[in-house]
């Protein structure tokens, strides 16, 4: 069974700087796409960042230039670095993993997600 296992979020104040990890395990598939997103309360789901399968990266607004995303292929292992937080920052981060398969003609995904870990900047 596939599994996404976030770590590290946590509390801290405004211009503090936070890692987390996500750890898929149980792939049996290749993982394509690697990312993250965030919710707010009362607000929707937004991409905060993705890794691509070409190694390209793509950056909400609100983050570029303060938060980094990278991925190490071998160990299914996304992280994303945090610096310069503020309090609109605060929100529930997930990891998510997509795996692409078939062929050029015809292709499908299988997309996964983590269960959460909360992140709250406040004075």
């Amino acid at each position: 069974q596939v599994q996404l296992v976030e770590s590290g979020g946590g509390l801290l104040q405004p211009w503090g700087s936070l890692r987390l990890s996500c750890v898929a395990s149980g792939m049996t598939r290749r993982i394509d796409v690697m990312d993250w997103y965030r919710q707010a309360p009362g607000k929707e789901r937004e991409l905060v960042s993705r890794s691509n399968s070409d190694f390209t990266i793509n950056y909400a607004d609100s983050v570029r230039g303060r938060f980094t995303i990278f991925r190490d292929v071998a160990k299914n292992t996304v992280y994303l670095q945090m610096n310069r937080l503020n309090p609109d920052d605060t929100a529930v981060y997930y990891c998510h993993a997509v795996s692409r398969y078939g062929t050029v003609e015809r292709t499908y995904e299988n997309d996964y997600w983590g269960q959460g870990t909360q992140v709250t900047v406040s004075s």
